[in-house]
């Protein structure tokens, strides 16, 4: 290789400059053992061999001889060079072997104590540059970074014959040396001290379900002794620059990992190194190895999550701040536009998905909860029975392949759902410089694609935001609603019928429970297609035309009655202020399968809804089942139960029998398990008593009603990207909204319109007036001015409301336009006057005003 042979030739004039030829009488100007020779520094060495390469400057012959390299180094004269002959006959003692310890030229792989050994030498003569060359030559190798560091374990001789092969293809110059330092290598086998750690001492080190062979507390200890020194530091920089390339071409087009599994070992070793975040790495070398990790093959990316997910805490840390700070290096330092895309910038891709490594370490590392309710209904979700327009055109729906899953999600066996608590907060994994520039509209085209060659950042959701994710649910959910809409105007085409383009409501608002029910009890049966059309509602009487307003008081009011007490269907604990579903309840399965279609509507129409439901909900919709932790705050007499201290059998006398009420206050008894009530709980079995009382209370009293629930709940968003982008914690926020209501961001968001500014005197009295507000006053403007008296994802900042001038001062009360959030203020002459006509329409507003 022309390469390989360049970069011999270049080390051989270095070591001519710094070392010599060992010819004390040499004539050669450019040689350390010319008398006439004026030393040089290890940089100015460099650059000149470079000049005497360019120039195919003379090269000087070996000549060993007892007094050394040079007079310049008098403390080298007995050491001499090279002793070929020695390491060619393969009869080494000590002495002869010596002088090829101290050159280090034939070690091609490390170990910690080889390390400390060229550290020690080193330090002695002051002269790192063997420590520097060595560090240099193994880490800008793959085949040498494999072999090192290894645990425990003497290298066999097939390893290093492959090593030393793969070295005399690239540089055929070598090839009598090679023979030398092969027989020096296996004659003197290395191994990496475990230091007293507690590893066990074999081959493998076994890291949970993981098995790798490199001894990464060796690895750690020696970057921590070599990274404080500057030069040294610089030759892990360079040979990152030169493995990179490399690895990458190995991994695409040799798929290297296939046939050595311990290729591995690459990545591992040199993302161990602390320094990698530092400005030095991120112009080049952190780039060009992102790129190099990312191309590593499923199984492999999956091993190094399970590995990753045994580190600390602060391990973890460490790379994702590594990640992290290059994409936000790379974000800032670039002007990216709808032009100029983040999606195509190779670094910021690349370091996302070696993100994705380490959140998926972080899920495994955590509190994990895998226990799922994937059981699927009865029956399956009802489809028209009337030809799509796409059969009719010998197509299948694009859809109809199910929601998308993560492969490496798939790979590992877990979600992210299933993590409770992570080793750290998923907030860290989140990039707001990102955020900002992305341009979600490309984004989500790019996701539905699903092309290689365009990145959609949406396949990695834990980096966006809440606000951005929501972003991209609201193009799918609209792209799909004008998709619906097309397709029902092609459908009358065909079929010569007239079919309303939107999912139309048309309700009394005195029963607005039974209308809208009933209706979309029809819908669901008929054709749940439909649910994916546009929603739009009219209150029968009423003239208001539904642009999102009148939606957002359809779904208030549709809350307000189904949480009602006295219907019945749900239960009220007052000591959380949570709902819960009651499995008394005499309402059909039919009316929770249509609760379940109200909630997903609210999602699909972007409508925040006032529900209260504990978490758990949120997580059974995603699949997983409810457990004792889910019980915790709302029962804590279960956990006093667990934690108590003294006889739990003659102190609390309970048994496996417990007891509910029905709703006109009989008792009924249910043993937990068979003949519970002669099973006493103890000390032994009080484990076993609250998991069976929480699978009692949280899956088995509401099965019928839970799963007609989530029914209707999947009926709209079955064909969604929720499930995919979103956590349990996040989908209370897009259906809920943000219940802290940060009016001064509200202010600085707010637009005007109609000659109003923020520096007109009625608008500085108005804010003035709102900042005065009590909470409730502020929660019944925003259900004037919004539609809901909650905060929408990412806090009112998101709101952009808009405050526009409606004519002189009067006597009209402001009106507002919900569904576009505007404020319809007249110039009231006094601030006594705003007050009390604000009051007075915020506080009667309920279908009047709102327009």
């Amino acid at each position: 290789m022309k390469r390989a042979a360049a970069k011999h030739l270049i080390e051989r004039y270095y070591h001519q400059l710094t070392e010599g030829c060992g010819n004390e009488a040499c004539t050669n100007e450019a040689c350390g053992s010319s008398p006439g020779f004026q030393r040089m520094d290890n940089n100015a060495a460099a650059i000149k061999a470079l000049e005497l390469y360019k120039n195919n400057a003379k090269l000087c012959d070996p000549h060993p001889s007892k007094k050394g390299a040079s007079s310049a180094f008098p403390e080298n004269s007995a050491k001499g060079a090279h002793n070929f002959s020695a390491c060619s006959n393969g009869k080494m003692n000590h002495k002869d072997l010596q002088p090829a310890r101290e050159d280090f030229r034939d070690l091609n792989y490390l170990t910690e104590e080889k390390v400390y050994e060229i550290l020690s030498h080193c330090s002695e003569t002051e002269d790192y540059s063997p420590l520097i060359r060595v560090i240099g030559r193994v880490f800008s190798s793959a085949e040498s970074l494999v072999l090192s560091f290894r645990k425990a374990k003497q290298h066999t001789k097939e390893e290093l014959k492959s090593l030393q092969a793969k070295d005399e293809d690239k540089d055929e110059d070598e090839k009598e040396t090679a023979s030398g330092s092969s027989t020096a290598m296996e004659v003197e086998p290395e191994a990496s001290a475990s230091g007293g750690d507690g590893h066990e001492d074999n081959n493998v080190q076994s890291v949970g379900p993981v098995e790798v062979s490199v001894d990464i507390e060796a690895v750690r200890r020696v970057y921590d002794r070599l990274l404080s020194n500057e030069k040294i530091e610089a030759a892990f920089l360079n040979a990152l620059v030169y493995l990179s390339p490399n690895v990458e071409c190995d991994l695409t087009y040799h798929n290297v990992y296939a046939t050595d599994s311990n290729y591995l070992n690459v990545f591992i070793i040199v993302m161990e190194n602390s320094n990698l975040h530092s400005p030095e790495y991120l112009e080049i070398a952190l780039p060009q190895f992102c790129k190099a990790m990312s191309k590593l093959p499923l199984p492999a990316l999956a091993k190094l999550a399970r590995l990753w997910s045994q580190y600390s805490v602060d391990q973890i840390k460490r790379l994702v701040e590594t990640f992290q700070q290059l994409i936000t290096y790379t974000v800032i330092s670039n002007e990216f536009s709808s032009e100029n895309l983040v999606n195509e910038d190779d670094g910021v891709v690349a370091a996302t998905k070696c993100l994705k490594i380490v959140y998926y370490a972080n899920v495994l590392g955590g509190d994990l909860d895998t226990d799922h309710n994937e059981e699927e209904d009865d029956e399956p979700i009802p489809e028209s029975s009337e030809l799509t327009l796409q059969e009719l055109l010998g197509e299948e729906r694009r859809n109809k392949k199910g929601p998308r899953v993560d492969p490496l999600e798939t790979e590992l066996g877990i979600r992210a759902s299933d993590c409770r608590k992570p080793l750290i907060s998923f907030e860290e994994f989140i990039n707001e410089p990102l955020n900002d520039v992305l341009e979600m509209d490309k984004d989500y085209t790019f996701f539905k694609v699903e092309t290689e060659s365009k990145f959609s950042f949406m396949t990695c959701p834990f980096i966006l935001n809440a606000v951005t994710k929501n972003l991209g649910l609201y193009y799918d959910n609209r792209i799909r609603m004008y998709s619906e809409r097309r397709i029902t105007a092609l459908y009358s085409l065909v079929q010569g019928q007239q079919l309303n383009p939107y999912l139309r409501l048309k309700v009394r608002r005195d029963h607005v429970i039974d209308d809208a029910l009933v209706r979309l009890e029809m819908i669901a049966m008929e054709n749940p297609a439909d649910l994916k059309k546009q929603l739009y509602v009219e209150f029968e009487g009423e003239q208001g035309v539904d642009e999102g307003g009148v939606s957002k008081e359809f779904f208030q009011l549709v809350v307000e009655e189904i949480f009602n007490p006295d219907i019945g269907m749900f239960t009220y604990d007052e000591s959380t202020a949570l709902f819960w579903f009651n499995p008394s309840s005499f309402e059909n399965e039919g009316q929770f399968t249509l609760i379940g279609i109200v909630l997903g509507l609210a999602i699909y129409n972007n409508c925040i809804l006032d529900v209260h439901f504990p978490m758990v909900v949120y997580r059974k919709l995603m699949g997983k089942k409810g457990t004792f932790r889910d019980l915790a705050d709302s029962h804590p007499s279960l956990k006093d139960l667990l934690e108590y201290e003294g006889n739990v059998e003659e102190d609390m006398m309970i048994t496996f029998q417990i007891s509910q009420t029905d709703l006109f206050g009989n008792p009924l008894m249910y043993d937990l398990k068979d003949g519970g009530d002669k099973i006493p709980v103890t000390n032994d079995n009080r484990k076993e008593f609250v998991a069976l009382y929480a699978e009692y209370m949280l899956n088995k009293t509401v099965e019928k009603q839970f799963k007609a629930f989530r029914r209707g709940f999947h009926m709209v968003t079955n064909e969604s990207p929720l499930k995919y982008l979103f956590r349990p914690g996040e989908i209370e926020l897009l259906i809920c909204g943000s219940r802290n209501l940060d009016f001064q961001a509200l202010e600085e968001s707010t637009e005007y319109d109609g000659g109003y500014n923020k520096d007109c005197r009625i608008i500085k009295d108005f804010w003035d007036i709102v900042h005065s507000f009590g909470e409730e006053q502020k929660r019944l403007f925003l259900q004037f001015t919004t539609g809901t008296d909650r905060a929408p994802v990412g806090g009112l900042g998101k709101l952009k409301m808009i405050i526009a001038k409606n004519g002189p001062d009067s006597d009209r009360l402001p009106t507002s336009h919900t569904c576009f959030n505007v404020l319809l203020l007249p110039e009231y002459s006094t601030k006594e006057k705003l007050q009390e006509r604000l009051l007075k329409a915020i506080t009667y507003a309920k279908g009047f005003g709102m327009l």
